[in-house]
C-alpha cells in the first residue's frame, strides 16, 4: 500500500466518525477537518419535515462541504497527516434519499462541477453499526438538532450507506464493524483499529470485524 497521509472517515449518523477522527488526530498530530453540520440553518427543520426542507438543506451542505474541502489543497503543503470525518462524495447519498426528480436534475448539474476539484483520501474508513447502537449513540449525545431524528430514518440511511460503499472503489477502503467495540472509551479497541488502518499488507478493500472483549 502507498503511504497514508489523508484519512477520511464515514458512517451513518451516530457511528462515531467525529470521535474516531479526533482520536486519530490526537495520535498523529494531524490537521483535522470536521463537518460543520451545526452551521446549516435548515437541518433542524429538515428533521421535522424532510420533504419541505430537503433541497435547502442539501444545497447548503454541498456548497459548505466544497468550500471546506478546498482548504485541503493548501494544507497539503504543511501537514504530514490530514483526518476528516466525511468524504465529499457522501453528499450524493443524502441527495438521492431526499430530493425529488426535478431537484435531483438541478443537483446533478452542479455536483460534478464541484467534485472534480476535490482531492481524494489515501484511505476511507467506513464505520458500520447496528441500528440499535446508532440509536443509542444519538440519544446518548443528546444534540438538540437531532431530537426529531427517527429510528426509521437511521435505518433508511444505513441501507443507503451500505449500498453506496458496496459499489465504492474510488480509493482504498477499510470497512469496520463497530457494533461490538468501543474505540471511544476503550484504548485497546482504538489501538487495535489503529493497527488495522496502518497495516503494511492491507488490501485495497478490506473488512475488519473485531469481536467484543471480555
Amino acid at each position: 500500500m502507498s503511504e497514508i497521509r489523508y484519512i477520511a472517515i464515514e458512517g451513518v449518523i451516530g457511528a462515531g466518525k467525529t470521535s474516531l477522527a479526533q482520536k486519530l488526530c490526537d495520535k498523529l498530530g494531524a490537521y483535522l477537518i470536521l463537518e460543520q453540520f451545526e452551521e446549516n440553518p435548515f437541518l433542524e427543520k429538515f428533521y421535522e419535515d424532510r420533504k419541505r426542507f430537503a433541497f435547502q438543506t442539501q444545497m447548503f451542505f454541498l456548497i459548505n462541504r466544497y468550500k471546506q474541502q478546498q482548504q485541503l489543497n493548501q494544507q497539503d503543503l504543511f501537514s504530514k497527516y490530514i483526518v476528516s470525518d466525511y468524504i465529499f462524495e457522501k453528499d450524493r447519498i443524502f441527495a438521492y434519499m431526499n430530493l425529488s426528480g426535478e431537484e435531483i436534475k438541478l443537483y446533478e448539474s452542479i455536483f460534478p462541477l464541484l467534485e472534480r476539484d476535490i482531492p481524494q483520501p489515501d484511505l476511507v474508513i467506513f464505520l458500520q453499526s447496528s441500528i440499535d447502537r446508532l440509536t443509542t449513540n444519538v440519544k446518548t449525545r443528546g444534540r438538540q438538532i437531532e431530537r426529531n431524528l427517527t429510528r426509521a430514518y437511521l435505518s433508511e440511511l444505513s441501507e443507503a450507506y451500505n449500498n453506496f460503499f458496496f459499489k465504492y472503489n474510488n480509493t482504498p477502503l477499510l470497512i469496520v464493524n463497530t457494533s461490538e467495540i468501543d474505540f471511544v472509551n476503550r484504548d485497546e479497541d482504538f489501538e487495535e483499529l489503529y493497527e488495522q488502518i496502518f497495516r503494511d499488507d492491507r488490501g485495497f478493500i478490506e473488512y475488519f470485524n473485531p469481536e467484543a472483549k471480555g
